[in-house]
Parts: structure tokens; C-alpha cells; sequence
């Protein structure tokens, strides 16, 4: 006899039922094939309730982000970054940031549609934006148009992957009352758009893989384009993005891997058809997206052709390419016996000396060489005044110094000559001291150690050494090590000024250098007149590599700490938020905070489904098959597909050393409501059926009859069950939700101001808000 529905079954007890089905065609992943249906009008029906609960969370989730975005009209948090970008690119106007340009372009567009000029550049939060005449509010429409869209990307998600309407109300409700997502898709800041295009990759993704038993087909090829064009908005917004790569490139080679399997239930494929599945996902998902990606930057430098901030971050023959460049205008070719300046390019420090000597002994007990000390000095001084003298000191006069060549630098102020030797510096046991010798020593006993070369960054044989334009390292000639400072001030006997030292590692952008000004020419000189220079061209590549070198460089610097940082450990457990705004006159704050009963909603139930796993393995272990095989497909396929989700954009963050905030998990929150709604049809729906094979059928190979290959809709898999639980569950789960969305509401939205009182109530975790007293 059958077993009855809900009881469990084991795996070595064979079925006496007939009935069985293709264990392909019964599998629904929640990506299945799309068949050719002969039901229209039964899946027109059962479609109807997904379409009116699709267009009122869709319309819900445009309230919610839109009502009161002109509040407040002020600078808040990084919009200081975000909208001066923007007005940057309707400037024209060369800017650095580390992070992509697809997002910070979409916010140009928005300026560029409502006439706006780019006049305003966010200085400072607070800032009015009436008083500065700011279309503030159609640049914050457009994070909130793609954060709306997001809610229903969410709906559109666990519809494809045919689930029950409750999970889908369920999974996009959750997004939808999270403040959180609400909070950060009001601001012209990025983020929106991250979530957004990580939510479509996921979706393009489902319905692509709906079409696999239509390989190659237009619909097939058309998902699989979109799938990385999403994606490539995704890592062209920020660098986070790549994650949702992961996330999909870990479905793909599962998905390849079957394909593979000589025994697949469709079917084996030949090696040169498996080459074209393989050529066609590297096609779409890889090449395209790389492509999308540099068009992108293409669009970055077609835009931004003037000088401006961004200039100094960037080398000179890049500088050249920009218009009105006043760095490289005021390049001047230095001569030898010239007085010069030397500035550091990372600290600005320029390289200086005084009569002050090294002590003897370091606090560490090391003994220094106690000669002249040489430092790094923030601020134009005459000590900062080195003068660049040739090998042989033959007093001519007129000589270019050129690239690669071997030169003394003479201390002006005090007569003396720039030395390093094998004497451990201030800080740094493994780096040599800089110090200074007599000329007499110079140009005797201590020859040797006096010279250095001029190294100038991507300079050719025989180039000349010019100010301002030539970013050179400064190489001591028989030890190899590189002159470099650092931001970390000396201790009092030192004046607080920066350490320089010999780095033995040449290769860092860190230690390059510029001669910021030659003081021994006079203002009148011929030398220092302006000549017209044509602006230069390079090819985009070389542009774009140096540019990506510089944003990844300066990505891994951002490590200082911040006040509202937080660890990731903290954020599924929503253990702190990140103030944006405050009003003291009104009392009113916006406070970057999730709907914590949500979160830990989501947060629990993500550690119920590892669970859930586990234990499932344990009992088939014992011989105990307490799932049928449809439910544990999905509860592996699917809700593994969002597990996986979940955890590639989470756990990669333990990885990184630079300041986090809680908004970098918003992307990994989304999984997790994917992950709720899943459970909750899991837990009120699965009932194992008879009519399904066993875990033991399918492991030991034995005949199944052949079924339909087509996709398998919610309403038929559940078709005789009573949705009653899980509608119960649903409106449970929205309601306290809600409640907990309506209650942090003032802090998201930024009004009405709280009393002393309002404000202790919502410090649930020791939340550190304002005016709590």
C-alpha cells in the first residue's frame, strides 16, 4: 500500500503504487522549463490572484518610497559625494571616486532631464538645498523609482520560481515594510540601484533557466543576455556586485556540471554540444558583461574632459587629456643646480630638513645614526628647499635633468646633502634613515650613499624631468630603496612631522613623488612662460587600466575607523544603525535602520533552513525519507538557489579590511526574505505525496515512468490542500512586521521629531540615537 500523505516513508520499503512520474519532469525547482501549455484558461485563473497582489505591493512600494522624499530639503550623509558627482558629470568636470560609474551616471541623467547645470556641489550636510536651488527631489526620485521596482522584482522572483501566493506576499512584503530599504532608496546615494540590479540578475536568471529544455532558442538567448546585463549593472554600480557574479556563476557550473552527466533524464549530450551550452553561458555571462562594464567607463571619460578634483589622483600623461589643466600648464623642465621643492603624491608632505638631530637611542632601545634629521613638512618653508646638483659638480649651467639619471640633492638651509644608509629609520627596523652628510663627506667617504636616481613613473629613456608633470620615484642608487613617507607623525623630538624613510619595496604607488614648484626661478623667467598646449589623446584602455589600478588602490585604503561602522557579525542581528541626519531645532533625525522584527524574522529562519538541511540529511542516513521528491528538490534547488544568495553576498565581507556599514547587507537581507517565503510554503504546504519516487528510486536508478517536461505551477502542485495555514502565517508575519516598520517610521522618514521619551522607546538594542536626553 501507498503511504498516506504526511507520514514518512522508508527509503528501503519499495512502493506498490504505479504511479510514478520523470523524477526531471517532476522535479519543480522553481526554475523549470517552461512548457507549451494546454491549460490557458486554468492558468489564466490561478494567475489572476498573483496579478492583483503584484499591483497593489507594486503600488504600495511607491508609496512607501515616495511620500514626504522632499524631506529634508538639506544635504544628507553621502549625498555630499553622490550629488557633487553628479554635478561634476553635467560640468564636464574630471572627478575620482572608487567606486564604478553606472550609478552616479544615472543620477547625471536625472540632473541633465530636469535642466539642471551642476552649479550646486554638496560641500557640506545641511546644506539647503532651496537657498542653492537644487532639484534635489528628481534626483532622489530616481533611487526610489529603483527601489520600488525592487519590491516587485522581489514579487516577480518567487512567482517565477512558482511558488504559492502567500510566500510571494510573504518574501516581497518583508522588502517592502523593511526601513532599511526604505531609508536608503529616499537619498541619492547608490545602493538602490545595487539592490535593484542584483535582484534582476537573480530573476533573469530564474526565467533562463525555465528555458533550458529550449536551449538556444530567442527567449533562451534573450534571458541569458539580460542575466549579465543585470549583472554588469550590478558590478558597474559598485565593486560589491561581484558577489551577485558568484552567485550566479555557482548556479551555472551546477548547472553545467549536470549537463555533463551522461545518465541526465533528458538526455546525454555530446562534448560539442556541451561546448556550445558552455560557450554560450561564457558569452553571456562573462564577455558581455565585460563589455557592458567598459562601456560604461567609455561613457565616464566621454563626459568629463575638463580639469578637476580628480586630476591629482591620476598621472600626468592622463592629466594631458583634460582641457584647462593648470598642472600641467605650469610644467616647467628642470635643470640642474635648480632649487626645487619635492612633494609627497599620497600625504602632500613635502620633503624637508632642519639642524634637529636623530636621537641616540628610539623608545624601542634602537640606536640611530644621530645625524640631520629629515622629515616630511605639510607647509611651503625655506627648509623645504633642495638643490638637484649632477654626479660630477662641474658648475655648468643649463643641462636638463633627464630620466634615469644619477643626482645629489643639496639641503639649502643648512649645506648639507641629502644621505641614506643601512641604519634602521624611526619606525620601520626593516627600512634605511634618511639623514644628511658635509659636503665634504658627500663628495668623499660617503660618495656612494649620496646618490639617487630619478625614476620617472611610466617615463622613456632620456625624458626630461619637468615639475608638477613628472610623478618620479626617488631611488637611492646603491641600496635600491625607494624615498617614502607616511602619515604617522614622529614624537616630539621629531616636531610631530612625518617620518622618511627607505622603503624596500620600489613597487608601490606610495612612494611616488613631484616637484611641486623650482623657486630659484624667477616669477619673470622665460622659463616659467605659459606655452598653449594642445589637449592630448590616449588610448581608452590604457586610460581605463590606470584608472582601475588607482580605484582598487584607494578602495583597500579605506580602513580608518568611523563612528558608525559596524562589523558583519552585527548585521543580520541589526545590532546597530548609521546616523544620516539631524535637526536640533525640531528634534528630528533620520537614523539608517532595518525593521528589526524583520530582520530577525529572516535571521532566524535562515539558521531554521540550515536546519531544516541538516536534519534532513541525518534521516536519510538512518533510511528515514521524510520528503517526497518535488518538495526536497525545492527545498535544496530553490531555496538553496537563495540560500546561496544569502550567503555569497554576505560572508565575503568577514574577508575585507576596510569600514563596513549596515547597508552593504541590504543585498543579502533580500535573499533572506526569499528564503522566509520559501519556508513558509515549506512548512504549510510540503506533504509528502505517494505519488512522488522515493529518495531511494532515484538513488538506485530505478524506472520512472516519463511525465510532462514542462513547468509545474503552484496551484497544481497544491491543488487539493487547503491554503488556509498559509494564509494565516502570512498575515501574521506582515502584521508584526508592519508594526515594526510603523513604529521606526520617524526615524526613516525623518519626522515628526521625538520627545526624550519616543526616542528611549526605540532604542531597542542600545541604538545610538539622537536627542535621547
Amino acid at each position: 500500500m501507498s503511504s498516506p500523505q504526511g507520514s514518512l516513508r522508508q527509503r528501503n520499503v519499495a512502493s506498490s503504487s504505479k504511479k510514478k512520474t520523470d523524477p526531471a519532469a517532476g522535479v519543480d525547482t522553481g526554475v523549470e522549463a517552461v512548457g507549451k501549455s494546454t491549460r490557458k484558461s486554468a492558468a489564466s485563473n490561478s494567475e489572476l490572484g498573483y496579478w492583483i497582489a503584484f499591483s497593489i505591493i507594486t503600488a504600495l512600494a511607491f508609496v512607501t518610497r515616495f511620500w514626504g522624499i522632499s524631506h529634508p530639503n538639506e544635504v544628507v550623509f553621502d549625498e555630499v559625494h553622490f550629488g557633487k558627482f553628479a554635478s561634476y558629470y553635467l560640468e564636464h568636470t574630471y572627478f575620482f571616486d572608487v567606486h564604478p560609474p553606472f550609478g552616479k551616471l544615472l543620477f547625471a541623467l536625472m540632473g541633465w532631464l530636469v535642466g539642471y547645470d551642476g552649479h550646486f556641489h554638496f560641500e557640506n550636510i545641511g546644506d539647503s538645498y532651496i537657498t542653492n536651488k537644487v532639484p534635489y527631489v528628481a534626483f532622489r526620485a530616481m533611487p526610489a523609482l529603483l527601489g520600488s521596482l525592487t519590491v516587485s522584482v522581489t514579487f516577480l522572483i518567487m512567482w517565477e520560481s512558482a511558488y504559492s501566493l502567500p510566500a510571494c506576499i510573504v518574501a516581497a512584503g518583508l522588502v517592502l515594510l523593511d526601513n532599511a530599504h526604505i531609508g536608503q532608496t529616499r537619498l541619492i546615494l547608490l545602493d538602490a540601484t545595487l539592490v535593484f540590479a542584483m535582484a534582476c540578475s537573480l530573476l533573469c536568471y530564474i526565467k533562463f533557466y525555465k528555458l533550458r529544455h529550449e536551449a538556444f532558442s530567442r527567449k533562451w538567448w534573450k534571458w541569458l543576455i539580460l542575466t549579465g546585463f543585470a549583472l554588469s549593472c550590478d558590478i558597474s554600480t559598485k565593486y560589491v556586485g561581484l558577489f551577485a557574479f558568484i552567485t550566479i556563476g555557482s548556479a551555472v557550473i551546477i548547472d553545467l556540471w549536470e549537463l555533463l552527466d551522461v545518465k541526465r533524464p533528458g538526455g546525454a549530450l555530446d562534448l560539442q554540444q556541451f561546448a556550445y551550452h558552455f560557450a554560450a553561458r561564457a558569452v553571456g555571462l562573462i564577455i558581455l558583461p565585460f563589455l557592458f562594464y567598459l562601456f560604461w567607463f567609455q561613457v565616464h571619460f566621454a563626459i568629463l574632459t575638463r580639469s578637476g578634483p580628480g586630476d591629482d589622483f591620476m598621472t600626468p600623461a592622463f592629466q594631458e587629456t583634460l582641457s584647462d589643466n593648470v598642472l600641467t600648464a605650469n610644467a616647467m623642465t628642470i635643470d640642474y643646480y635648480d632649487t626645487i621643492t619635492i612633494q609627497h603624491k599620497e600625504t602632500k608632505a613635502f620633503l624637508h630638513s632642519h639642524d634637529a638631530k636623530y636621537p641616540l637611542r628610539y623608545d624601542d632601545g634602537r640606536v640611530s645614526s644621530q645625524g640631520q634629521q629629515v622629515t616630511g613638512y605639510p607647509y611651503n618653508d625655506t627648509n623645504n628647499y633642495w638643490q638637484i646638483l649632477p654626479v660630477q659638480d662641474d658648475h655648468v649651467m643649463g643641462h636638463h635633468v633627464k630620466n634615469h639619471e644619477l643626482v645629489r640633492l643639496r639641503h639649502i638651509v643648512t649645506d648639507t646633502i641629502l644621505l641614506s644608509h643601512d641604519v634602521a629609520s624611526p619606525y620601520y627596523p626593516t627600512n634605511q634613515e634618511f639623514t644628511t652628510v658635509s659636503q665634504a663627506d658627500a663628495y668623499g667617504s660617503r660618495a656612494a650613499d649620496t646618490l639617487f636616481e630619478v625614476r620617472i613613473e611610466g617615463g622613456k629613456q632620456n625624458q626630461e624631468f619637468k615639475s608638477v608633470a613628472s610623478h618620479f620615484k626617488f631611488i637611492h642608487n646603491p641600496s635600491k630603496v625607494a624615498m617614502w613617507t607616511h602619515a604617522k607623525p614622529l614624537p616630539e623630538w621629531g616636531h610631530k612631522q612625518q617620518e622618511i624613510n627607505g622603503n624596500k619595496q620600489i613597487a608601490p604607488s606610495s612612494n611616488v613623488w613631484l616637484v611641486e614648484d623650482v623657486p630659484s626661478v624667477p616669477a619673470d623667467s622665460p622659463r616659467r612662460a605659459r606655452e598653449e598646449r594642445k589637449v592630448k589623446t590616449l588610448p581608452f584602455l590604457v586610460k581605463w587600466f590606470e584608472l582601475q589600478r588607482s580605484m582598487f588602490w584607494h578602495n583597500s585604503q579605506l580602513t580608518s575607523s568611523h563612528p558608525y561602522s559596524s562589523q558583519p557579525y552585527q548585521w543580520p542581528f541589526l545590532l546597530r544603525g548609521v546616523s544620516f541626519w539631524t535637526h536640533n531645532d525640531t528634534r528630528q533625525q533620520i537614523y539608517f535602520l532595518g525593521n528589526p522584527i524583520g530582520w530577525w524574522i529572516a535571521s532566524s529562519l535562515i539558521a531554521v533552513y540550515a536546519g531544516i538541511i541538516g536534519a534532513d540529511q541525518v534521516s536519510l542516513r538512518r533510511g528515514i525519507d521524510a520528503l517526497d521528491h518535488r518538495t526536497r528538490s525545492r527545498l535544496y534547488n530553490s531555496t538553496g538557489f537563495f540560500f546561496l544568495a544569502w550567503a555569497t553576498h554576505y560572508f565575503p565581507f568577514y574577508l575585507m579590511g576596510r569600514q563596513l556599514f549596515l547597508h552593504h547587507y541590504l543585498p543579502a537581507h533580500l535573499a533572506s526574505c526569499l528564503i522566509v517565503g520559501a519556508l513558509l510554503e515549506f512548512v504549510f504546504n510540503a506533504e509528502p505525496s505517494a505519488e512522488e519516487p522515493s529518495h531511494q528510486d532515484i538513488k538506485t536508478g530505478k524506472k520512472i515512468s516519463a511525465g510532462p517536461r514542462r513547468h509545474i505551477t503552484a496551484r497544481e502542485r497544491f491543488a487539493g490542500q487547503s491554503m488556509v495555514p498559509s494564509w494565516i502565517a502570512c498575515g501574521v508575519l506582515l502584521a508584526i512586521a508592519f508594526a515594526g516598520w510603523y513604529f521606526f517610521l520617524p526615524l526613516t522618514y525623518g519626522y515628526p521629531g521625538l520627545s526624550v521619551e519616543a526616542v528611549l522607546r526605540r532604542k531597542w538594542l542600545g541604538y545610538d540615537l539622537h536627542f535621547a536626553k
